[in-house]
């Protein structure tokens, strides 16, 4: 996925948080509560006119920007500080949300597998080839280059809610946009390459401006918009870092798939640890995706009876020696370290310059090729621009173990892998809700597509989730009568499980598994919701009995017969399934799943697995978890710090999903450790995004390192940052 990282927004109105325990700091600067911001105020439906009247009336200068009656009841609306800070008073205003920022953050990878020739093989009930013809996409993105050959067919309008027009091409001057045209050329491109649904209509949405930066108001505004627009399918490729279920864009996407959408949304790039999902792809009816590798061809280095595992750096030579090198370590490839490197491998280590910096210092003093080792544990993800020397990057660990060895010979073997999950793929589940996400995953490394004057191979979920679009698109066309949760259900129940060695991924990295398009286009039977929560059980609980009311839906035109396999024994779990079930043709009947459970005999944390329902010679997965006590998930998120706009003040903002009984700011000397000072304090901060405007001691002055925490009953975590005072 083009990963999306959410910025510092700037508003500042206080959180529901006690009060400071600094009672001798100034008071804020009276120019702070007169300055402008934006906010998304939500209200309840039926008392929207009824706010926007209000505030009209009782606030004359905050003006309303945009109103939102389909995807999300509420106002975008502008005003001063002070003024903003009471619109959550108002009766009616469920919740008053600032405007955060989004922005694209796009990394290359390998070359292109292809998308679209397939597909022309497929054909829907009737006989008739599937192609997307009649169904319309929207992709909200950074706009389109509808001029582009391949994508110029396909275009069929669209909105830009960057510079409010009909115009969505992609920025072209200042910092020049590519991602959406990537994106679009996936799901229905129609020329030299061809999408998944190459005769579907794209409406391009413009809500990511030049650099690829865009905010709350402008995503949901191109939300409002796709839904009022009649789109079938809406791919958003875009996202933040709060793991929330209840952030603005994804309650959108969940109204507009109850609006007859089909909302496919990336799940962001910033795994591989667990609770790394971000809105909108926290959104309970959305489709959100993960990334998986199609088939590719993989470098491996060999050396002293080892193979260690290659990835290729965009925007560098592809890794193609085809003998045996000596190699050599280069430090940190800085010019300076590139001794003795001619006709060799180098390996330099992560850090201190840029990846393209060191591919050139390598190339410049004679190197065959480059390897950067990462330095902290796990693989990443990069681009070596511009590179005429192959580049390629290795976990941690594997640099670590090959700087030990005294063999200086290193080969290259190749193998070809596939359905891996991407190490860059966020990871659920959902906080609060505990929802299985992401729901399936796809394809989205080394992804060539479309791009403004040619094509380019990019990686991410971005990438992988319009696979899922364009593979929706067909979906509808051969049951146009479908609704979101029945083509969610066709993909998720038909998808393939994938494998880390011999156990499979859990159920909070790849959901059902891998879409297999053409199981999902006509099954015969459809199981939703196709996963199940079964939320958070506590010791003190007893042994609670946790039901999901299940809907079976016979696809055929005779009787079937479903049958609930019982999962293998566990201690703790007893579980309560339907027996025998008979649906008659094409009707659905309701049946209840449940689950004893004893958090007592139960260890603490994630608890997970597969339902299997199978009818005939065929079965469908329902992925399933629940937590035992509170889990471990990160009680600080999104956490940044900068300046304000007069001395001595300073603007801060996280998210707190569970809300935290303590929280703080802790300063220490960078040199000794030595405690400074508390700058921030609070307790019982109720949960959501909590921003606000500090002022610290004049005698606080330079780089500091500071200790941000949070603690929840048992639970604290903590978060390190170099914060700098003028």
């Amino acid at each position: 996925m083009l990963r999306v990282l959410l910025l510092v927004s700037l508003l500042l109105f206080a959180t529901k948080a006690q009060a400071t325990v600094f009672p001798n700091r100034p008071p804020v600067p009276l120019s702070y509560e007169n300055e402008q911001e934006i906010v998304i105020v939500e209200t309840v439906s039926k008392r929207l006119k009824e706010v926007q009247q209000m505030i009209r009336r009782q606030y004359p200068n905050v003006r309303v920007r945009s109103v939102y009656q389909t995807a999300l009841s509420g106002l975008s609306v502008q005003g001063s500080r002070k003024e903003l800070r009471n619109l959550a008073k108002i009766p009616g205003v469920s919740r008053v949300t600032p405007v955060s920022v989004y922005k694209a953050d796009i990394t290359e990878s390998v070359p292109f597998i292809g998308g679209g020739a397939k597909v022309r093989g497929y054909f829907d009930a009737a006989g008739r080839r599937l192609s997307g013809a009649g169904v319309r996409v929207g992709v909200i993105d950074t706009g389109l280059d509808y001029h582009h050959p391949d994508l110029r067919r396909s275009y069929a309008g669209g909105y830009d809610t960057i510079d409010n027009d009909h115009d969505p091409m992609e920025s072209k001057t200042k910092e020049p946009t590519q991602h959406g045209s990537h994106v679009a050329g996936i799901i229905a491109a129609n020329g030299r390459l061809r999408g998944i649904a190459p005769d579907a209509k794209i409406l391009a949405y413009r809500a990511l401006g030049p650099g690829g930066v865009g905010s709350t108001e402008t995503v949901l505004a191109a939300i409002e918009r796709a839904v009022k627009d009649r789109v079938d399918v809406l791919n958003l490729s875009l996202g933040n870092d709060v793991n929330g279920p209840d952030w603005p864009t994804s309650i959108a996407l969940n109204h507009a798939a109850k609006a007859g959408v089909i909302a496919v949304t990336a799940s962001g790039n910033s795994g591989p640890s667990i609770w790394t999902i971000g809105s909108p792809g926290t959104a309970a009816n959305a489709i959100t995706v993960g990334a998986s590798t199609p088939r590719l061809r993989i470098p491996y280095l060999h050396i002293a009876g080892k193979e260690l595992r290659l990835a290729r750096l965009g925007g560098a030579k592809e890794w193609n020696l085809d003998r045996t090198y000596e190699w050599v370590d280069a430090g940190l490839g800085k010019e300076a370290d590139m001794k003795n490197v001619r006709n060799k491998i180098v390996l330099v280590k992560r850090g201190a310059i840029s990846f393209a910096e060191k591919a050139r210092n390598a190339q410049r003093a004679g190197a065959q090729a480059i390897i950067i080792y990462n330095n902290m544990p796990g693989s990443f993800e990069g681009m070596a621009q511009g590179a005429a020397i192959p580049a390629a990057a290795m976990s941690g660990r594997d640099g670590a173990w090959l700087r030990k060895q005294t063999d200086s010979l290193a080969g290259t073997v190749f193998h070809t892998e596939q359905d891996r999950l991407a190490d860059f793929s966020s990871r659920g589940p959902v906080t609060v809700t505990w929802r299985v996400k992401p729901d399936v995953v796809a394809p989205g490394v080394g992804i060539t597509s479309t791009v403004p004057q040619g094509y380019m191979a990019l990686q991410g979920t971005s990438m992988a989730a319009p696979h899922v679009a364009g593979a929706a698109a067909l979906l509808k066309q051969a049951h146009p009568n479908w609704t979101p949760e029945q083509v969610k259900a066709a993909l998720m129940n038909t998808a393939r499980l994938l494998y880390n060695g011999k156990q499979p991924y859990h159920v909070y990295e790849q959901g059902a598994g891998r879409i297999q398009l053409e199981q999902a286009l006509h099954p015969s039977f459809l199981v939703y919701p196709s996963s199940l929560s079964f939320g958070l059980v506590r010791s003190s609980q007893g042994h609670p009995v946790r039901t999901i009311t299940v809907t079976l839906d016979n696809q055929t035109d005779q009787v079937q017969k479903y049958v609930f396999e019982m999962p293998p024994a566990r201690i703790g779990i007893q579980w309560r399934l339907p027996h025998t079930v008979y649906v008659k043709p094409h009707k659905r009947q309701h049946v209840t799943v449940g689950a004893e459970l004893s958090a007592s005999t139960l260890r603490e944390g994630v608890h997970e697995g597969y339902l299997r329902i199978r009818s005939g010679g065929t079965a469908a997965l329902l992925p399933y978890l629940f937590f035992v006590e509170e889990p471990d998930y990160p009680r600080i998120m999104g956490f940044r710090f900068v300046q304000g706009d007069a001395p001595g003040m300073y603007r801060y903002e996280m998210y707190l999903p569970g809300g935290a009984d303590e929280l703080g700011i802790i300063l220490y000397d960078p040199a000794t450790f030595h405690y400074v000072d508390y700058i921030v304090y609070r307790q019982n901060v109720t949960s959501g995004r909590m921003k606000e405007v500090i002022s610290v001691k004049q005698s606080i002055k330079g780089t500091y390192k500071a200790l941000i925490f949070a603690k929840k009953g048992k639970k604290e975590d903590t978060i390190e940052k170099i914060l700098k005072f003028q």
